[in-house]
């Protein structure tokens, strides 16, 4: 869950940075519209069985570390910026987190001799 939280701040950080540093408007959208994807694919993924959306910050971190130079900055501080939090995005969407339940298990489940919860039921 602390990675997700960490990510989840990361995003926050790029939507005020523009207000806190007077970025340009090419870094200042970025940010603001970067940010709220990762921060709703950060809460979003806190809960076990949508932990996988964690994977979908992969794109925006790669955004944020080529988008200094396809969208021209002219401010160092914004550069630094969102390269730093786009290898800390990768870096903490890469982090799995622990899974206690198993959920789902596609249509393969359909079709076992033995599924796991008629096991249980004839247990008790």
């Amino acid at each position: 869950m602390w990675p997700r939280m960490i990510n989840t701040i990361l995003g926050l950080w790029l939507m005020i940075s523009p207000g806190i540093f007077q970025y340009s408007s090419a870094a200042a959208d970025n940010g603001h519209i970067a940010g709220p994807i990762i921060v709703t694919f950060s809460i979003v993924a806190i809960w076990e069985a949508t932990r996988v959306v964690r994977k979908w910050n992969f794109p925006v971190g790669i955004w944020l570390l080529a988008a200094p130079w396809i969208l021209g900055y002219e401010n160092t501080l914004a550069i630094v910026s969102d390269m730093s939090v786009g290898v800390l995005v990768l870096i903490f969407a890469s982090i799995p987190g622990k899974i206690e339940k198993s959920y789902g298990g596609g249509w393969s489940s359909l079709w076992q001799k033995n599924p796991e919860h008629i096991q249980k039921s004839k247990q008790n």
